[in-house]
């Protein structure tokens, strides 16, 4: 898994009461591919392969919001991208139960981006 010690100290100053639900995000995220790498961009944690995946929008209390900068691209099958605009797709997480929920429609998420940037270097 590739944690970088930059996004553990970011998560764990964070002053946002889903911070668990964050981490745990997080977890499945990198955990879904050794692919995929973290590092702070926009100020957030944010995933990257081949280009960036999705950032953590940490100002958000009230839902885990990560969003897909690209999301549109993906053909989500899963349900797990709500949103209309033109490219990026938002998945919410509203609970560790929820967390726990989404995490198979999340890593094949993830997967099917890995996927997508394979086949278009």
């Amino acid at each position: 898994m590739n944690k970088t010690e930059k996004v553990t100290e970011f998560i764990k100053n964070l002053d946002n009461p889903l911070k668990e639900e964050i981490d745990a995000v997080r977890e499945i995220v990198l955990g879904a591919s050794d692919k995929i790498t973290e590092d702070i961009k926009w100020s957030a944690p944010s995933f990257i392969y081949k280009g960036n995946l999705a950032t953590f929008n940490p100002r958000a209390k009230k839902m885990v919001n990560l969003t897909f900068h690209t999301g549109a691209l993906l053909n989500d099958t899963t349900g797990l991208l709500e949103g209309d605009k033109k490219e990026a797709r938002v998945a919410r997480f509203y609970s560790m139960e929820d967390v726990l929920e989404k995490k198979e429609a999340l890593q094949a998420v993830v997967r099917k981006w890995i996927d997508l940037k394979d086949q278009n270097p």
